[in-house]
């Protein structure tokens, strides 16, 4: 499998479980999970789940990016 599909499918399940989480929350879960990536690749992998209308970015609290599932409707 892919290793950007496989991080793909585990930022969807930590978006889906917690909610809305920033790059820096998402990147340590999936540290903590055994999943060695670093800040950069986890903002490339979002960019592309936001260009794709997956996920969906807003500014939150402290004008920090956050990420969430975009809901079906």
């Amino acid at each position: 499998m892919n290793e950007n599909l496989k991080l793909e499918c585990e930022i969807r399940n930590l978006l889906r479980l917690k909610g809305p989480l920033s790059v820096a929350f998402i990147t340590r879960f999936l540290n903590e999970m055994g999943f060695e990536c670093t800040r950069q690749k986890v903002e490339r992998v979002l960019r592309d789940l936001v260009s794709r209308g997956v996920v969906e970015a807003s500014l939150r609290y402290n004008r920090r990016k956050h990420y969430q599932l975009r809901r079906e409707e």
